[in-house]
């Protein structure tokens, strides 16, 4: 039988590879992530209440989340397929001596092995990043247990985004690599909700992210023109999202 093809851009897992050297640098290529990275792990508490959840981390990178919310109480499994990002992660994890699983895997195999495990799945701005952005929601929701939750956060494909995150963070404020986003890959929240309702997926919640370049402090916001998250609930079999 022919394996499926990874739903992977060789690419795009470069492009991160190459800054895994210094993805725990606060001040480095990553600093942006070191920033959100609080106001995520407080949307993800409030979404499913982090202490004694079995969480995974898909498209985990060097940590920066799933480190969090196991510091917060989750039992915490992050996969990538980046192994340099991976290696990175395990050793900051065992530094900091926080237990974190790690692994380097495709969201599509884990979903075959452990269908339904977890009570909860982030995936946090790598959606933008796939080939397929729908079927990794697929696998995402396939991860799930029932009435499990999954949270994503992306960019929404909107002139806004684009000003934002792509001319001013990578050319004019240089905060973030020129060519880490392409515009066409974003994501409309109209689009995500309705590949989540094919994944059997109920949306939640939708939250916009703001940026306050003086304070470089986020928040969240009613406006989901550039960064937003998205809370969906895998519904129970035989239910339905309306």
């Amino acid at each position: 039988m022919t394996e499926p093809a990874q739903n992977a851009d060789p690419a795009e897992i470069a492009k991160f590879t190459a800054l895994a050297q210094s993805w725990w640098d606060p001040n480095g290529p990553s600093k942006m992530l070191h920033e959100l990275n609080p106001l995520r792990l407080r949307y993800v508490d409030r979404a499913i209440a982090v202490p004694g959840k079995q969480v995974l981390d898909v498209g985990c990178g060097g940590g920066i989340l799933s480190e969090s919310m196991a510091r917060a109480g989750a039992r915490v499994l992050g996969i990538d397929l980046s192994a340099a990002l991976i290696e990175v992660a395990e050793l900051h994890a065992l530094q900091a001596k926080i237990p974190v699983g790690y692994r380097t895997a495709a969201v599509e195999d884990l979903a075959r092995e452990r269908h339904g495990a977890f009570d909860a799945v982030t995936c946090m701005e790598m959606l933008e990043h796939v080939p397929d952005p729908a079927a990794a929601l697929q696998s995402l929701a396939a991860l799930a247990k029932p009435a499990g939750d999954v949270i994503v956060s992306t960019l929404n494909r909107h002139p806004q985004a684009f000003a934002v995150a792509i001319l001013g963070a990578e050319y004019i404020a240089q905060v973030l690599p020129r060519g880490t986003h392409e515009y066409l890959k974003f994501i409309r929240p109209s689009e995500l909700a309705r590949w989540g309702r094919a994944a059997g997926l109920e949306l939640i919640d939708l939250c916009g992210i703001a940026y306050n370049p003086l304070t470089r402090a986020f928040r969240l916001s009613p406006n989901t023109n550039v960064n937003y998250l998205a809370h969906f609930r895998r519904t129970e079999p035989g239910s339905s999202a309306c």
